[in-house]
């Protein structure tokens, strides 16, 4: 076995970052802001659970997967746009990034450009529907503008502990 097929057979194997019940915030805010993350529409596109397909592998067949994506490409508008074509995807257009192990990750976005979460969530809105160039995110991050402080955090907590 080549050395490349090594590091994709471990690849494959290799389990999924552990989310933490109850670290940072508490078990109760966690929960609350996982509520929170669905309420606001973060689950359209954050899927939390995904199935595995019918793999050769039995270990991995039909198997639960907390990725937080749809895996779908979405068009995020002006403001996350980064002038480049992948295939079809356009330059507003990205794949859904997972959201597990958010909560060791230093930087955010598909280009890292910020490391303060909330400006991560914010930059999911841009554009307009006026222009015709909206963001699919904008509903989502108007209805996490409207939260309270502590609902804000209670979501941020959630997504920490993953």
């Amino acid at each position: 076995m080549s050395a490349i097929e090594k590091f994709a057979f471990f690849m494959r194997f290799l389990a999924p970052p552990a989310r933490s019940p109850d670290t940072p915030g508490g078990f109760v805010s966690i929960e609350r802001g996982r509520k929170l993350f669905t309420d606001t529409g973060c689950a359209l596109c954050h899927t939390p659970t995904l199935n595995t397909g019918n793999s050769a592998v039995a270990a991995l067949r039909n198997q639960p997967a907390n990725l937080f994506s749809d895996l779908l490409v979405h068009d995020m508008g002006p403001g996350l746009a980064d002038g480049i074509t992948q295939g079809q995807a356009g330059p507003r257009e990205f794949r859904t990034a997972p959201l597990w192990g958010l909560g060791q990750r230093l930087f955010f976005l598909h280009d890292g450009r910020t490391s303060d979460l909330r400006e991560a969530i914010r930059a999911h809105r841009s554009g307009s529907v006026l222009t015709f160039n909206a963001s699919e995110g904008n509903a989502v991050v108007r209805n996490f503008n409207a939260l309270q402080d502590g609902q804000k955090q209670d979501l941020l907590n959630f997504l920490r502990s993953l």
